[in-house]
């Protein structure tokens, strides 16, 4: 049974209207069959709707989080790897040699 509702349930449109890879709109993450039958769907359909969109912009934040993680992990890796192949160890005073060293 479908509960009674004051009010009309608003789009989801946030004015960006342009589709990413999988066909959601960037904006407000509907498909298409989504946007285009908005006007036609029921509260409790349009309800189930803004909760898939919930979740697909909770997915995709969570895809970008880790997109960004893993290219911070491969830019430490890197990092380390060239600061192993330039070996900064310490060397002792003694085995520096300046006899051809002078200030003039």
């Amino acid at each position: 049974m479908e509960q009674l509702a004051f009010f009309e349930i608003p789009s989801p449109c946030i004015g960006i209207c342009q589709t990413d890879e999988r066909g959601y709109c960037k904006g407000c993450m509907r498909s298409r069959d989504e946007r285009f039958g908005w006007l036609n769907l029921t509260n409790a359909q349009k309800e189930e709707v803004v909760r898939l969109c919930k979740d697909r912009k909770r997915r995709r934040a969570y895809a970008a989080f880790k997109q960004k993680q893993q290219a911070q992990q491969a830019a430490s890796a890197e990092l380390s790897q060239q600061n192993q192949q330039l070996n900064f160890e310490d060397k002792p005073a003694d085995d520096v040699d300046l006899s051809d060293f002078s200030l003039d």
